[in-house]
């Protein structure tokens, strides 16, 4: 994920506009809510955090596919 420092909210001004950081997650998919001057929380777009599920979903499919690839054999003899 990319931060945008237009994306940065202090917890305090999360806490008393919450409107505010709701805006910033509509315009830019998410938001960063800072405690103690350091990055604490991400509130994101729901529609985002479903994409990036099936994206994850997608890559451990992948590597299982690759790993069944270059050991088929072994898998082979234990099915045996």
């Amino acid at each position: 994920m990319n931060i945008n420092v237009n994306n940065l909210v202090s917890i305090s001004e999360a806490n008393q506009n919450f409107s505010k950081v709701a805006r910033l997650v509509d315009e830019n998919e998410a938001a960063i809510i800072l405690k103690n001057n350091k990055p604490r929380y991400v509130l994101v777009d729901y529609s985002q955090l479903e994409k990036k599920e099936v994206a994850e979903d997608r890559e451990v499919e992948d590597i299982a596919q690759e790993v069944l690839s270059k050991h088929i054999q072994a898998f082979q003899e234990l099915a045996k």
